[in-house]
């Protein structure tokens, strides 16, 4: 894909990982639409900035109504509430899931058919490695990226006769706001981003960014055991 040719829509993009994708993107001649619930915090230069909060159905029917020229969608927009499953309240729970999962569907829903009229082109679901491995103590972000995963593969496959590739980006932790306290290693965003715009532009349908998320993805064939080995 000729990414100087594409138009893109990055959602979330004021801030951490999707501002970094964002500069990508422009910095390989690109057209971006960055959104963002306030799109006044958008300060990336040459960028065009566009109101959407993927929870609120009417702003993504208004984002999709102010362009029409779409041909590469990044659902980066995403949340982390910390939530536990079990003792979490159920609002936090939702909360993940309306953003990651049906937040993400619901934006696909309203581009895929611009991208189509357009002759085709991709759409990239920024992931995780949570995506195959999950923790309690954020146990409700794990689902809901799970979830976002299974939606990401049904979408691949339903997606492919109307020139769209889907892809989907594993990355573990990044150095931005979401996992400030997080004391764990970190990937620097903009390196993140370099490796995920290549893969729109080589057509790959999984990106797997990180050691982190190639260690998940290789537990996945060992079962349970392999994936938590701290069971008893």
């Amino acid at each position: 894909m000729d990414l100087s040719t594409s138009t893109v829509l990055v959602t979330g993009a004021n801030r951490g990982f999707g501002r970094a994708l964002a500069a990508e993107l422009l910095s390989r001649g690109a057209t971006v639409y960055a959104g963002a619930r306030n799109p006044d915090q958008v300060d990336l230069p040459g960028a065009k900035p566009i109101a959407l909060d993927i929870t609120d159905p009417a702003s993504v029917a208004a984002a999709a109504e102010a362009t029409g020229d779409v041909t590469v969608l990044v659902n980066n927009a995403g949340s982390s509430t910390g939530a536990d499953l079990l003792t979490a309240d159920l609002a936090a729970v939702r909360l993940e899931m309306d953003t990651h999962y049906f937040g993400t569907l619901s934006v696909t829903r309203a581009f895929a058919p611009q991208i189509a009229a357009n002759g085709g082109g991709a759409i990239l679901n920024v992931l995780s490695g949570l995506s195959w491995v999950s923790f309690p103590d954020f146990g409700a972000y794990c689902a809901a990226k799970s979830a976002e995963w299974s939606l990401t593969n049904a979408l691949r496959l339903q997606l492919a006769d109307q020139g769209i590739r889907v892809a989907g980006l594993h990355v573990g932790y990044m150095d931005t706001d979401m996992v400030r306290a997080v004391d764990a290693p970190k990937s620097d965003p903009t390196d993140i981003a370099r490796i995920a715009v290549d893969g729109i532009a080589a057509g790959a349908y999984e990106i797997v960014a990180d050691d982190a998320s190639r260690q998940a993805q290789a537990a996945l064939a060992g079962g349970v055991s392999a994936l938590y080995p701290q069971l008893p």
